[in-house]
């Protein structure tokens, strides 16, 4: 294979930029994933029902605002607006280290920077998925989704190996001053790519509901988005009870300290790592629509790993059923994202990302309550073999949904939506 073919869209200069800004945001965003809720367990001693309040703060900006954010965006520049999130991040973390330092942080606080964050964030992402057809063509969709989640996974075992000994070192509100320079830079990155979309035209503001109502209905008359959503919906509630207790189990009941759950949490960007680049590879052998459901039943399972250390069993074992969950939840995503862009039209693609985002992960702030609540009731323990069991019967929607036999994407040119 020539250099040429193995670089692909890392041949595209604009690409590069947009791979190079991923990289360091999402850096920020993997030592935030740790840092946030040790400050929380380890600086404000919170318990475990305010551990998952936390949770949810940090997730609640999908349901505050996740259908208007696709409308607003679908009127606006993506590019434009993936800068703005990302420097308006950087600066609502960056309270969080001045606020340690002048004796004012409190747990109240950590839950407004999470909120303010959590909303930027639905922003940023909806624009990030809105942009990637513009930027590289449909016909590189997977392409291009496959580059961007090896370097999301990448930063997913970096991220943690950084944050874990800066936490130790400094603590845990000192290190997301590194979050906020990566965001920062990121968002610097990201205005010196050149190509920038055509802004679509919008008669006003009068027309936000209807916009609104418009993503809903091209989404729900989908078969296979509607399965995608659904089967979304449920695999993050789980893994947000299962996420929000992790830590709580790894700290308090194993007793790990953060350099060794910053170890941990690596192994599953590893896991990441090798499924993003055996993404592609294994949606055209398997089929892009049955290996969605089968990455989930083949690797959800394994999260039972976990609780079993309290059986005797290693936690290095368990480690490698938190990495194949990684490995399965990115090609699967990959393969869904692919999906979803090439089956919507360029104009509905912000209210499609959007209303995806808003149905996948409005369950999220539910799961992070039910982690803490479920936390109290039956321990983490407990709480890691419910979501567990959870997160499987996600496959559900799709096996029996149409993906079930769709081996290939839609073709390259999206189908306009009658309004």
């Amino acid at each position: 294979m020539s250099k040429s073919s193995r670089l692909g869209l890392l041949r595209n200069q604009d690409f590069r930029r947009l791979f190079a800004a991923t990289a360091l945001g999402q850096l920020g965003e993997r030592i935030v994933f740790l840092a946030f809720p040790l400050v929380a367990i380890a600086a404000l001693h919170a318990d475990e029902f305010h551990v998952g309040l936390l949770a949810a703060m940090t997730s609640a900006g999908s349901l505050l605002v996740g259908l208007p954010a696709g409308a607003w965006v679908d009127r606006m520049r993506k590019r434009s607006v993936m800068i703005s999130a990302d420097l308006a991040r950087a600066l609502c973390l960056l309270t969080v280290p001045v606020a340690w330092w002048a004796g004012l942080l409190t747990i109240w606080w950590i839950y407004v920077v999470a909120l303010v964050h959590g909303v930027l964030t639905v922003f940023f992402d909806v624009a990030y998925v809105s942009y990637l057809p513009h930027l590289v063509g449909r016909s590189n969709l997977v392409e291009g989704n496959s580059k961007l989640s090896a370097i999301r996974s990448v930063t997913s075992i970096s991220g943690p190996t950084v944050a874990g000994p800066l936490v130790a070192l400094v603590g845990a509100p000192a290190t997301l001053l590194a979050s906020s320079v990566g965001m920062a830079v990121s968002g610097l990155l990201a205005s010196t790519i050149r190509k920038r979309e055509q802004k679509h035209e919008s008669s006003g503001h009068a027309k936000l509901a209807r916009e609104v109502m418009e993503g809903l209905k091209f989404v729900t008359r989908s078969p296979a988005l509607r399965a995608i959503m659904l089967g979304d919906a449920i695999f993050n509630l789980f893994l947000v009870m299962y996420q929000t207790m992790l830590l709580v189990f790894l700290e308090r009941e194993i007793g790990l300290q953060p350099f060794g759950i910053g170890l941990v949490l690596s192994g599953m960007g590893c896991g990441a790592l090798l499924g993003a680049l055996s993404a592609t590879k294994a949606s055209r052998r398997v089929g892009h629509g049955p290996v969605i459901w089968l990455a989930s039943l083949v690797t959800c399972p394994l999260t039972v790993l976990m609780p079993l250390t309290q059986t005797g069993l290693s936690v290095h074992v368990a480690a490698i059923g938190l990495a194949a969950l990684s490995a399965g939840g990115v090609i699967r995503v990959v393969t869904q994202s692919s999906f979803e862009q090439a089956l919507t039209p360029d104009r509905l693609l912000g209210r499609m990302s959007a209303t995806a985002r808003f149905v996948s992960w409005g369950g999220i702030p539910l799961g992070g309550l039910l982690g803490g609540v479920s936390g109290s009731l039956f321990g983490a323990t407990g709480t890691l073999w419910i979501a567990a069991a959870g997160m499987t019967l996600s496959v559900l929607p799709s096996f029996l949904s149409p993906l079930r036999t769709m081996r290939s994407l839609p073709s390259d040119k999206a189908p306009e939506f009658a309004r």
